[in-house]
């Protein structure tokens, strides 16, 4: 758990609270796993206002979060919960929690590669859909574009797996198949 220097024990606590609550499309992880929740202020007795970053701008599960630490709080005594939602900075894929990477790769699911770069444009572009160990990195589109480590199957590890479908279960993974063991499986894109 990340905290600031300026949080008080009391939002200390809050933050831990809400931070359990789980993510309603990957109930495998927590808001706090998922790096998504951003900071939790007390504004007054029985006052808390919660920071949270949608996954993306339109996110439709950012209004399922929001009742869901609402509720959470509630329950622990706290009358008066501000859910607000935070735009910068930007949620990034990188935000997961080496935690969070784990349970998503232990549910199945192939964690998102880091991808941290300085602040900027980001580069959009579409790549082979296929990879092969004996590819290697995938190769940069762009110039600009940074390589990426291989994709490793969340089941057999192997990292010769094909995209099936740029989209899947939620816009933010795609489905891919492995051609080794042949499972498919949803991969947390990388944003």
């Amino acid at each position: 758990m990340v905290t600031t220097a300026r949080e008080t024990p009391l939002e200390e606590e809050l933050r831990r609270l809400a931070g359990s609550v789980p993510d309603p499309e990957l109930p495998v992880l927590n808001l706090e796993e998922l790096g998504v929740l951003r900071a939790v202020h007390a504004r007054g007795p029985g006052s808390v206002e919660v920071e949270l970053s949608p996954t993306y701008t339109g996110c439709p599960a950012i209004e399922t979060m929001s009742a869901d630490i609402e509720r959470v709080l509630h329950e622990h005594g706290v009358p008066d919960v501000t859910v607000r939602p935070v735009l910068t900075p930007a949620w990034s894929t990188d935000d997961i929690t080496p935690e969070g990477r784990r349970k998503l790769r232990e549910f199945g699911i192939a964690p998102p590669r880091t991808t941290r770069e300085p602040a900027g444009p980001v580069t959009v572009a579409l790549g082979p859909t296929r990879h092969t160990a004996s590819d290697g990195p995938s190769p940069s589109p762009s110039p600009a574009a940074p390589e990426q480590e291989p994709l490793a199957c969340p089941h057999c590890g192997s990292t010769e797996t094909e995209l099936l479908s740029r989209f899947s279960s939620t816009a933010c993974k795609a489905l891919r198949r492995c051609l080794a063991c042949r499972e498919p499986f949803d991969h947390f894109k990388e944003l």
